[in-house]
C-alpha cells in the first residue's frame, strides 16, 4: 500500500467536504477509513493519520502566508 498515495487522496476529499473536516478533528482514524472505504491496520492509519494532519497543517500555512503576502502587496 502506498502511504503516500493514500494521504493525498484523504487530503483532497477531506478538504472538500465540512463535515468530514469536524469528523476528522474528532475521530481521525474512522474519518479515514470512510474516505479510503478500508480498514487499515494500526501502524498504517498511523502514518496516514499523521501524514494528513502534516498536509492539512502545511496547507494552511501556505493559504496564510499567501494571504499576508497580497496583503503586504496592497
Amino acid at each position: 500500500m502506498d502511504v503516500k498515495e493514500q494521504i493525498t487522496k484523504a487530503v483532497d476529499k477531506i478538504t472538500r467536504d465540512k463535515g468530514l473536516q469536524e469528523q476528522f478533528r474528532r475521530e481521525p482514524v474512522k474519518a479515514l477509513e470512510s474516505v479510503l472505504g478500508v480498514d487499515l491496520p494500526d501502524d498504517i492509519i498511523d502514518q496516514v493519520v499523521q501524514g494528513v494532519k502534516a498536509k492539512l497543517t502545511a496547507d494552511k500555512v501556505s493559504d496564510s502566508v499567501d494571504a499576508l503576502k497580497g496583503f503586504l502587496k496592497k
